[in-house]
């Protein structure tokens, strides 16, 4: 019996990095490269014609960007799993990374056998992405992410999700500078019940992203049916409760 292979594309402008992958992926008997392109508007247009289970896009892209491939890919096709290669680990440019939805990403001097584990481990379902989430500095900004859209959605039925308290308390400890053990030791659990905390934050984030990428869309296509919501500049002009939402659902489609 034949071992089935994980078909992936490859895109990347650097031809050298984008060969290398190749060779290293080539070598190993569970992948299939099945296309690879300079660009990720090729990218886009072989996932469409011949769906491969994993792409890796660069996230810098003059006409696509890797973050707004992946979120095309999180509403059109979720069965396929997206890896992000970056110049090198930006922190700013990390954490949208995270709240695209990507399950992981890899810097232009991964090492071969780093580059092989990660594929692996997205190829199986896993988020390697997830791992970034234990850094004190990514736990704040997630924490910081929830409170803002907690202060101005307050306790209306909202299409954002919150945090948990659980997920919260998990969070608060990570971001107070304690490791994965003191994580579990202080707050009396195991590091699995840790992860699925964490998991399901991620979740959310990602699916909080997508939904104000959603509204966005709506908005700038169809102000008329929106109308001004008469709420402060900024963040909250993104937002909306499930009951405006259902005044324009009905046009979600055509408007993506």
């Amino acid at each position: 019996m034949s071992l089935k292979k994980t078909k992936l594309f490859l895109s990347d402008p650097q031809v050298l990095f984008r060969e290398g992958i190749h060779f290293i992926l080539s070598g190993e008997d569970d992948f299939e490269v099945i296309g690879e392109g300079i660009s990720n508007e090729e990218a886009l247009s072989h996932i469409e014609t011949n769906p491969p289970q994993v792409i890796i896009i660069n996230i810098a892209d003059n006409k696509l960007g890797g973050l707004e491939l992946v979120h095309h890919l999180k509403r059109r096709s979720p069965s396929i799993s997206a890896i992000l290669t970056l110049e090198d680990k930006d922190e700013e440019q990390l954490f949208e990374v995270l709240k695209s939805g990507a399950s992981a990403y890899l810097t232009k001097d991964i090492d071969p056998e780093r580059l092989l584990e990660i594929v692996r481990a997205v190829a199986q379902g896993g988020l390697p992405i997830l791992e970034e989430m234990l850094t004190p500095e990514v736990a704040t900004r997630t924490l910081a992410e929830f409170e803002e859209i907690n202060e101005l959605i307050g306790g209306t039925d909202s299409l954002m999700a919150g945090l948990t308290p659980k997920e919260t308390q998990v969070l608060k400890t990570i971001a107070a500078g304690n490791g994965m053990e003191q994580v579990a030791a202080k707050l009396t659990t195991d590091e699995d019940s840790i992860r699925t905390e964490l998991k399901q934050a991620l979740n959310k984030l990602v699916a909080n992203d997508q939904t104000k990428a959603v509204i966005m869309t709506v908005q700038r296509s169809l102000p008329g049916v929106i109308g001004d919501l008469g709420r402060p500049t900024g963040f909250s002009k993104e937002y909306l409760t499930r009951e405006e939402f259902d005044r324009f659902k009905d046009h979600l489609a055509k408007s993506l």
